[in-house]
């Protein structure tokens, strides 16, 4: 009961975060820029910018069909990536096949190997949290510069690698957006990248999306009835938010697809792509898979599922 008390109550993640300046001064600036009066260790969600603007990205204003072909930047890449880009605005995320090399998969199996063999980083349950602080390896495929040219691209501003998660087995989460989880204000302003490690079948769990989801309206606490007070969360169960996400997707015919892909494919999706994990059929296959989430570099970083001010911390780029 007094732990269930301490989630709920807004002050005691405050007190904590009062000795997290240097990883939640990030949003000090933008707040000003908003002209909304918050300390940096302050609750902050969806309710705090009720009544701003929140211009929409390029991207998603615009038609990546029109937009991307008069930059030098996507004319340099191949013709089989620019194709691959060309549908960004249309259906919500991109596929790039082949992206990395069997030579780079194995380089990176081998070093998550490593790093929970030695303790760097360890597998809780199926999931190894932000190997990209412990290791080089790791922190350069997340942040490869051409992976990062083409999510500049499609987001049509300048992103930051913020963390890493890296999958033993399929998560076979229900059908959510990541915004919900990873906030941003303006909307819009984070994108995640789903790395195939392994191939992937109708066996090990494979990722679904629902294609052009992203245009919907983006749901926050107060959608489903969670909004809470200034000192408490809501009281709702996050499955109460998935089944929020389930009744909208009963009203549309958003074309569900099923992501099979071959070691070294890159998914990126907008950060309002409904999508989730199908069942893991066969419990003795793996399903590795490296995701990445990358921030604007001018958004108000926080997370709407817990309405905290997002922890940044610095990432330490080796000297090539």
């Amino acid at each position: 009961m007094i732990k269930q008390f301490i989630r709920k109550f807004k002050p005691s993640y405050e007190l904590y975060n009062l000795f997290k300046r240097s990883e939640l001064e990030h949003n000090l600036s933008k707040y000003k820029k908003y002209g909304l009066s918050k300390k940096y260790y302050s609750s902050v969600s969806s309710q705090d910018f009720e009544g701003l603007n929140s211009p929409l990205n390029i991207h998603d204003r615009l038609d990546t069909r029109d937009t991307l072909p008069t930059q030098l930047e996507f004319q340099n890449l191949s013709v089989q990536r620019q194709n691959e880009l060309l549908t960004w605005s249309e259906k919500g995320y991109v596929i790039l096949k082949h992206f990395f090399s069997p030579e780079r998969v194995q380089q990176i199996n081998t070093e998550v190997e490593n790093l929970n063999r030695t303790g760097k980083a360890k597998w809780v349950g199926n999931k190894m949290m932000f190997a990209i602080h412990y290791s080089d390896i790791m922190l350069q495929a997340s942040a490869d510069p051409e992976l990062m040219k083409i999510i500049n691209l499609i987001m049509g501003k300048k992103m930051e690698l913020f963390q890493s998660i890296n999958f033993l087995t399929g998560s076979e989460q229900r059908t959510h957006s990541d915004s919900f989880h990873m906030s941003t204000f303006p909307y819009g302003n984070i994108i995640a990248a789903w790395i195939a490690l392994e191939e992937t079948s109708a066996e090990n769990g494979p990722l679904h999306y629902y294609e052009g989801s992203h245009k919907l309206p983006y749901i926050v606490n107060k959608d489903f009835g969670n909004a809470g007070t200034s000192l408490f969360l809501g009281n709702k169960l996050y499955s109460d938010y998935e089944d929020k996400i389930a009744s909208i997707l009963e009203q549309h015919n958003f074309e569900r697809k099923i992501l099979l892909a071959e070691p070294g494919d890159v998914l990126l999706w907008h950060s309002n792509l409904l999508h989730g994990g199908e069942p893991h059929r066969n419990k003795e296959l793996t399903r590795k898979s490296l995701v990445t989430h990358y921030y604007a570099e001018d958004a108000i970083c926080f997370h709407e599922v817990t309405q905290r001010p997002t922890l940044k911390r610095k990432l330490e780029f080796p000297s090539l």
